[in-house]
């Protein structure tokens, strides 16, 4: 059994990117798979001020409840990402989110796979490439880490869409191969 974190970053209860994640987190358990959701929407993380002090302390200077879950993060055995693309990149809170997860950098941690949910209205899975590249430069961080999958939630215009895009099966299935 191997320990899931999937962070939604959408702020649209619903929608396309947390269907997404949904299925992947049902294929997941039923592998037997433990999985915990953070939805971004929750916590509201606030940007990162660059004062690195994160790199001493191992936390973070602001209180918006993001130490509280470094921890999760450090101890997952899989991350799994869950993000809208507008404008040909991730959304901003997972930027935002993955740019706070820097008191994690050089310690001790547990996971060693990413997956990497998307959906845009887009038909081209082109329009992910930015979002994949931003989160590789992230894993490229962490040594031993990689970049397990990516479901390219292309086609999925309106709220629910992605339900009838190859996408949705897809993310159940890449859920359900984490053993």
């Amino acid at each position: 059994m191997k320990k899931i974190l999937i962070v939604n970053s959408t702020f649209r209860k619903g929608g396309n990117s947390e269907l997404l994640a949904n299925q992947f987190a049902k294929g997941a358990e039923e592998s037997g798979n433990s999985v915990r959701f953070v939805h971004l929407r929750e916590l509201k993380p606030q940007f990162c001020i660059g004062c690195l002090s994160c790199l001493n302390t191992g936390k973070c200077v602001l209180g918006d409840g993001i130490n509280d879950l470094l921890p999760a993060v450090r101890d997952a055995d899989v991350l799994v990402f869950a993000t809208p693309v507008y404008y040909y990149s991730m959304s901003g809170q997972l930027k935002t989110f993955l740019d706070r997860l820097n008191p994690l950098y050089g310690g001790d941690n547990k996971f060693k796979e990413v997956y990497l949910l998307t959906s845009a209205a887009e038909n081209d899975r082109s329009a992910m490439n930015g979002t994949v590249v931003g989160v590789q430069g992230w894993i490229d961080c962490f040594e031993g880490v990689r970049l397990a999958g990516v479901v390219y939630g292309i086609g999925a215009e309106g709220a629910g869409s992605v339900k009838n895009t190859p996408a949705f099966e897809e993310a159940y299935r890449m859920g359900k191969s984490v053993r």
